[in-house]
């Protein structure tokens, strides 16, 4: 059938037939509307088109029409137009073309531009007409219109099921459909007790990297599924670990709405799936399948994991404890201004807030010194810890336990697991015919491998077995004895040199959710302990400075010192009046050195009247000169064991070290001279002893 709007101009180019469907399911299945579309080729013919001028464009088979993503063939056929290339395009339905009116319209214009035709099985319309683009809108409305209803009446009655938690989304591994669709643990206990030992590692390590390598380390491997949904077991990586952490169908609970679609952007990335927060999940029906932990639990969970993100400034998180000796790391705010503190190393150690530096310039708020704020919180954490001492050792061992328990029942079904493999290869090595020599040889190969792989495991359980043999034991009457008396051991066990930072930052964060600084103008910072639970502990710390002048009672300090130097006491007693009366130096915590009296008397102009010789001391007493004369040694032999700390003695405010003159300290100290003694302490031996106590 020829029409009138079909002229010579159109016929001196190219009719194409646009063939597309919106899925592959529908490319298989709907065959006679397939058939339809490439019949279009005949209507060319019957406008007036020779055969070897009709062209079809099916690159766009199984791509939906709802945007240009993706479809080649549409592209395409936009060119071919702007070229002047096409003179009539032909669809079954403008439907076929583009469902979104952002999309229809440009090739609208396009075409009424180049002049080029557009036809359906309903007719041929001009896009350059006013009456031919009227009708093409209204059928390019009613288009994006009709997908937008499928898609509210498919979405409505998905999310009918998901509220109700009868969709039927894809399960992670450890749980099974049986045949009536009902949802349960997967029957292979061996999937079960290793799904549990990952959330009970983790509840010990509170880290995902350390369950990762206490899997590896004692090889056990993670059930995972395959493309196929089979059960395969591989080693642990960070990614599964957190997969499985993160899941929230472990807890029981049907969740639906966890991510959402990323927008294509302009920069030429694709269209992703990016991960919604808990808050923002549409919907969640808990108890709805079997528990591995419970809701508590997961939420538990998902809040350490969150935590454990270095991320100071955006999610305001702290961070997973590591090694390093700044105790507060990512736990330490500034009392100024709000923001999060980061630590740097360099010169002793600190801790600065360089927020307004960073985001406008100005200087940092504050920098405050880590030693002192890092003992001080150090010792309240203790003082608090210690009324429930008793019992958190008991608890501790008690989890310990429980997750020793658990390694071992793995390792004893991974090896259960292997058992089996190794027998299922030995029969199908039988079952087969000995004269099909290829296929035997490798079930051989298999079976060889299975055996080997066998061995290696019970080597490495027995192995571990025989390093391990109080852990099997479980508490025994001693340690039961030994964990009693250990009432008032957490401060050893803090200082002590085996425990890690990164320990003693896990014990700290038990109990403390962060701490605020304010270096103030002086001596004292202010340490602000915000406890879990929302009570709160101020601590007035003091701080070293540069000057007395920055000291709380420097002015104090100064009136007292010149007071007592005009009426003649010297240096070094002012010093120790100053210190018994609560006073210390700008750089020394706990007493007032000689130098700072000497340089603030000098400063005032007043001059020593009698000084004190730093050598002058009690005929009771002997100096390291002395002491070496008298043992006929080198002095230098005395200064060397005390900076190796072989020589323990208490410095004199002078800065000399004095012995008692006794014979007992002068036969002490020949015998560590003699090597007869390899360490002595004179804090501990009193003038009336007759020996001398070593180590």
């Amino acid at each position: 059938m020829k029409s009138e709007l079909v002229k010579p101009t159109h016929l001196a180019r190219r009719a194409v037939v646009y063939v597309r469907q919106s899925t592959p399911h529908q490319v298989i299945s709907n065959q006679e509307s397939l058939r339809l579309q490439y019949a279009l080729r005949e209507r060319a013919r019957e406008l007036g088109w020779h055969e070897a001028d009709i062209d079809v464009i099916d690159a766009d088979l199984g791509i939906s029409g709802a945007s240009t993503t993706g479809r080649n063939g549409f592209k395409e056929l936009v060119g071919r137009v702007g070229l002047s290339e096409i003179g009539l395009i032909l669809s079954i339905d403008v439907t076929r073309l583009a469902r979104n009116c952002s999309d229809w319209y440009p090739l609208l214009d396009i075409c009424g531009l180049r002049g080029c035709l557009i036809a359906d099985r309903d007719g041929v319309y001009d896009p350059g007409s006013a009456n031919g683009r009227l009708l093409l809108g209204l059928k390019g409305t009613i288009s994006e219109l009709e997908l937008h209803t499928i898609r509210s009446r498919l979405t409505a009655g998905l999310l009918a099921k998901a509220e109700r938690g009868e969709l039927a989304l894809m399960l992670p591994v450890g749980l099974v459909r049986d045949a009536s669709g009902v949802v349960v643990k997967d029957p292979d206990l061996g999937v079960q007790e290793r799904l549990e030992l990952v959330f009970r590692t983790f509840l010990k390590f509170r880290t995902v990297a350390k369950v990762m390598r206490v899997l590896n380390d004692r090889d056990l491997p993670l059930p995972r599924r395959d493309r196929f949904g089979e059960l395969r077991w591989a080693r642990a990586t960070v990614s599964a670990v957190a997969r499985i952490l993160k899941n929230p169908a472990y807890a029981g609970a049907f969740v639906y709405g966890r991510t959402r679609f990323r927008a294509a952007g302009r920069d030429g990335s694709s269209e992703a799936k990016t991960p919604k927060d808990i808050k923002d999940w549409r919907i969640i029906v808990k108890d709805r399948y079997p528990h591995y932990i419970d809701w508590s639990t997961y939420e538990k969970i998902r809040d350490i994991v969150r935590d454990n993100r270095a991320e100071y400034m955006r999610a305001k998180t702290r961070g997973a404890p590591r090694d390093g000796e700044l105790l507060l790391h990512g736990i330490a705010w500034c009392g100024r201004c709000g923001y999060k503190m980061y630590v740097r190393y360099k010169g002793g150690g600190e801790y600065a807030c360089n927020h307004l530096h960073s985001h406008s310039g100005l200087p940092d708020c504050q920098r405050v010194r880590a030693a002192q704020i890092d003992a001080a919180v150090a010792d309240a954490f203790l003082a608090a810890l210690a009324p429930g001492e008793l019992d958190a050792l008991a608890r501790a061992r008690q989890a310990q336990q429980q997750v020793n328990k658990a390694l071992r029942a793995g390792a004893e079904r991974e090896l259960e697991r292997k058992r089996y493999a190794a027998a299922l290869a030995e029969r199908q090595f039988n079952r087969v015919d000995p004269d099909n020599r290829l296929v035997a040889s490798e079930l051989e190969r298999r079976w060889e491998a299975a055996l080997s792989e066998l061995r290696t495991a019970e080597d490495a359980v027995a192995q571990r077995a025989s390093t391990e043999p109080a852990k099997r034991s479980g508490f025994s009457k001693d340690l039961n004895n030994k964990v009693v008396a250990l009432f008032d051991s957490l401060p050893q066990i803090w200082a002590n040199d085996a425990t890690t930072d990164a320990h003693r930052k896990a014990l700290l964060r038990c109990l403390v959710e962060k701490v605020v600084l304010d270096r103030g103008e002086r001596d004292v910072a202010l340490a602000r302990i915000v406890w879990r639970g929302g009570a709160v502990t101020d601590l007035h710390v003091k701080m070293k400075v540069n000057s007395v002048a920055k000291l709380t009672r420097g002015e104090e300090l100064r009136a007292r010192l010149l007071e007592l130097a005009l009426t003649g006491v010297p240096d070094d007693q002012i010093a120790e009046i100053l210190t018994r009366e609560g006073h210390h130096s700008p750089n020394c915590e706990d007493k007032v050195l000689p130098i700072t009296v000497q340089r603030l008397r000098l400063a005032a102009g007043i001059k020593a009247k009698a000084q004190r010789n730093r050598w002058t001391h009690e005929p009771t007493l002997l100096s390291a000169v002395q002491l070496a004369a008298r043992l006929d040694i080198p002095v230098n032999w005395i200064y060397v064991q005390i900076r190796r700390k072989r020589l323990l003695i208490d410095q004199q405010s002078t800065g000399a070290y004095l012995f008692q003159n006794s014979p007992a300290i002068v036969n002490a100290v020949r015998d560590l001279r003699n090597r007869t003694i390899n360490h002595l302490d004179l804090r501990i031996i009193q003038p009336h002893q007759e020996g001398h106590q070593h180590a």
